[in-house]
Parts: structure tokens; sequence; C-alpha cells
């Protein structure tokens, strides 16, 4: 089987639902350069984009938003011919980081191929099927590539009828850290400060 050398260039994953909202006119398209690792794991903060779907399909460039990850790291193959333990994370170059893995027009492409996939499993269980698809860039010959595509399967399930809504309720304690939200609802709690691992122990 052909590996993709996406360690030099980029890859991430895409939906074919927007999964913050559950909108099933839009792609959500995830990019951090190196393996895909780091963005399935959620160890970068990869770039995100997102695209309209029904204008998409008309031939127009509908891409509605991009955000610019930071990106810090990528996962690399190493240089031992054993292939054994041959991947490591290393920093991104700080030029590298500032700029989108993706092109426009490649964002568009990988777009484009979430439509015909979601179709096409849509066309095989009859019924709409939002889709969750893994792709990488191959650095030497710079080819896109789907690696994986399976059901998305949390906002596709969610009644499309039910709203909901989150708040904070007002409060004086003082801002920990700051970030980018995942998911769509609030939690609160006494927070547990670790200064190191030895100090893990402390809390379980």
């Amino acid at each position: 089987q052909r590996m993709v050398r996406s360690d030099l260039a980029c890859s991430g994953v895409m939906f074919s639902i927007d999964t913050e909202t559950g909108f099933r006119n839009a792609v959500l398209l995830t990019a951090a350069y190196g393996l895909g690792e780091t963005v399935v794991q959620g160890a970068v903060n990869p770039d995100e984009l997102l695209i309209f779907k029904p204008t998409l399909e008309q031939g127009f460039a509908p891409i509605v938003s991009k955000r610019l990850g930071s990106k810090a790291i990528r996962m690399v193959y190493g240089s031992e011919p054993s292939g054994h333990g041959a991947t490591h994370n290393e920093p991104v170059p700080e030029a590298d980081r500032r700029r989108f893995a993706l092109t426009d027009a490649e964002a568009l492409e990988l777009a484009r191929w979430a439509c015909r996939i979601e179709a096409h499993y849509s066309a095989r269980r009859g019924q709409p099927t939002p889709m969750d698809i893994e792709w990488a860039k191959d650095g030497e010959s710079g080819e896109l590539f789907i690696l994986q595509a399976r059901p998305e399967t949390v906002e596709s399930r969610r009644s499309a009828s039910v709203l909901r809504s989150w708040h904070l309720a007002p409060h004086s304690a003082e801002l920990l850290c700051s970030g980018r939200a995942i998911g769509a609802s609030v939690s609160s709690g006494r927070a547990r400060i670790i200064q190191s691992p030895s100090e893990i122990q402390r809390f379980a």
C-alpha cells in the first residue's frame, strides 16, 4: 500500500457537517503540518475552514470562515532505517505557523470530495449520512488523498428540532486559563493546578 508522505506536507480531518452546530450544509475542514496523529489526538491547534456546500456544488468558492491555528508541532518520520519508533514531534518554524497549511484551492477540492463521499454513502444507506473523513497531502508529489471515511456519529444523531442554550452564572473567580472551546456545553467546579506530573497522585 502506498504511504502518503504527509510528514513532508500536511494532513487533517474534515466533516461534511458543522460539528459545533449540526448544520448540514457545511464542510468543516481542519489542517496541520505533518502526520495526522497530532490532529486526531488533539495535540495541535489546527487551521480550520468552514465551506458552504450548496454554492460549492454550483461551482463557487464559498469559504465562509478561516481560522489560523497555531500548529506549534508536527509529527514526522525519524531517520532510523529499522522503522521502529520512527516518528517524533518537532517544532514548526514560525513562518509556517503564520500561514495556512492548505491553499484555498486545495481546501475547496477536499470539500468537493467530502460532498461526493457523503452523497455516495447517503445513497448506499438510503438516508442522509454526514461523514467524518481523514485526508493527507503528499509532500513529494503535492497530491491530496482521502485516507479514511466513516459516518459522523455525534451531531448527525441529535434532534434538529431541539435547541439548547448554555449560560454560566456570573461569578468573581479568577480566570485561570483561556482557549478555544470544545463542544457546546458549560461546566464549573474547583480547579486543580498541577505544576508537574509528580503531583498527579495528590489529586487521585
